[in-house]
């Protein structure tokens, strides 16, 4: 390309120019466009059926030989004409890029890609919300501490715990769809930015190649990166729920914890400390997190002050979106393998439920329901108990209210079966509802999710088929013309 208007370019401007190294996740989605694109040409007269089955015949070879077969180009999309040009010669490759400029090609590739990652995403998504349903189901009685600012604050239970975490990753399944359908639009067709003066056929190539739709406006559709920037945060954000629960099994897994015992496929040792079992995947997906927050605080600074309308900063903001797709896909993973294989330790979780006087909360509430007090007034009472350490009793709790209130809550009803079962950590669990850990409870919101779970697997179903169908046209309609 440089040859009529440019001089030979100098290797190290070629290597800081080039983006090859990171074109190789875009490969095969070039070379499906560059399918789609001269078919949509030959079907609208603007090459002639001959030179398509050419190009076509050596698209093939160029696809099945693979990304190290291409000549040294500062780009995939130079390296591909210019192997074409290499095999069939340039008045009959050079005709491949008629009407198409490298702005809309590279920005159908991005997506067509991103697409695809989206799409394997939601399919690990779904698989780690089906795992902690599934342990949901085995632990609605298990007992375990619930904390606040890493205290002891009241019982609850494992399943109770899992759904919380399933709950948001739904959330953050709903983003990456969203995502998906801000993605799946076709820019191809815009070229540099304002359109061509061929008759191309915007909606045949957006349906050969699997799009939704087409982006209208020519400019928008080269220079928008709004869609790297929305599905980079969207993972982000699941990032950050996996962070979470890596930092709870890296915390449980520990010593002065001990509720559960990492796989070993999930943990290493240390180099020196024989004894030593590390959670070192948790802790990865702990680190990655940062790493993909990273990402895409560094597309937002590309995008942010950039005019209209294609500007080479864009070529930086890719390699960011592949590692940041690259490491939430293998973390989501992780994070349902770690799950399913840890040892949950049962008597030490429930051992520990009611440690730091976490029945203080429902020792309060049974105050307020049994004697009518306000729950205020209960709260102090209870709080006196705690801090003076005397165990909870009637007569002390009558001591208390007297000092505290100048009233005996015996002579209000309390009575030591009402003490007693406040302070049955299983007793007030199976009264939290509302969401809480209640097992009725629990048991109605694990059927929730699973509906959820089953409209969300349907929707992904019918989002990989529509891709795969049009996969198939396209090669049934390349087939025409080789």
């Amino acid at each position: 390309m440089r040859k009529a208007r440019l001089s030979a370019q100098p290797a190290d401007v070629l290597r800081f120019t080039s983006s090859i190294d990171s074109d190789k996740w875009i490969f095969d989605a070039d070379v499906n466009v560059d399918r789609a694109h001269v078919v949509m040409l030959t079907e609208e007269g603007i090459i002639t059926a001959e030179t398509s089955s050419l190009i076509l015949s050596a698209l093939s070879v160029i696809r099945a030989e693979g990304i190290s077969a291409l000549p040294p180009e500062e780009d995939i999309h130079a390296a591909i004409e210019s192997k074409l040009i290499e095999m069939v010669g340039e008045d009959t490759g050079g005709r491949m890029h008629t009407g198409r400029s490298r702005n809309d090609e590279v920005a159908t590739c991005i997506r067509m890609r991103l697409r695809d990652e989206l799409l394997k995403m939601m399919r690990e998504l779904i698989g780690l919300r089906q795992v902690l349903i599934t342990h949901a189901k085995e632990h609605i009685e298990t007992l375990i501490p619930g904390f606040t600012h890493t205290q002891h604050a009241q019982p609850t239970t494992l399943a109770h715990h899992l759904l919380a975490h399933a709950g948001a990753l739904a959330r953050d399944f709903d983003r990456l769809g969203g995502a998906y359908t801000r993605v799946n639009q076709s820019p191809l067709g815009a070229a540099a930015f304002a359109g061509t003066g061929f008759p191309v056929n915007r909606m045949r190539t957006c349906e050969l190649l699997g799009f939704n739709d087409t982006i209208e406006n020519s400019m928008d559709a080269v220079a928008a990166r709004d869609f790297m920037i929305e599905s980079v945060a969207a993972f982000a954000n699941l990032m950050t729920d996996l962070s979470r629960i890596a930092a709870e099994l890296i915390l449980w897994s520990t010593s002065e914890f001990d509720y559960i015992t990492i796989d070993d496929r999930y943990a290493s040792t240390s180099s020196i400390m024989p004894q030593k079992k590390n959670p070192d995947v948790a802790e990865l997906i702990r680190g990655k997190t940062g790493s993909v927050i990273a990402a895409a605080t560094g597309i937002l600074t590309i995008a942010k002050a950039l005019p209209m309308s294609y500007n080479r900063d864009l070529q930086d903001a890719t390699p960011h979106l592949w590692s940041a797709a690259q490491d939430t896909l293998a973390s989501v993973r992780m994070t349902a393998g770690m799950i399913d294989t840890i040892t949950i330790h049962e008597e030490n979780l429930a051992r520990q439920a009611t440690a730091g006087f976490a029945m203080a909360t429902e020792l309060a509430d049974t105050l307020v329901r049994s004697c009518g007090i306000s729950f205020r007034t209960a709260h102090q009472i209870v709080g006196r108990l705690v801090r003076t350490g005397v165990p909870p009793s009637l007569k002390a709790i009558d001591e208390i209210a007297v000092s505290i209130a100048n009233i005996r809550l015996s002579d209000l009803g309390l009575d030591e079966t009402a003490v007693s079962s406040a302070l049955d950590p299983m007793a007030s669990v199976r009264t939290h509802t509302g969401g809480g850990p209640a097992p009725d409870d629990v048991t109605r919101v694990i059927a929730i999710f699973e509906e959820k779970l089953d409209a969300d697997r349907v929707l992904h179903n019918r989002r990989s088929e529509r891709v795969n169908l049009a996969m198939q046209l396209l090669d049934r309609e390349t087939a025409r013309y080789v």
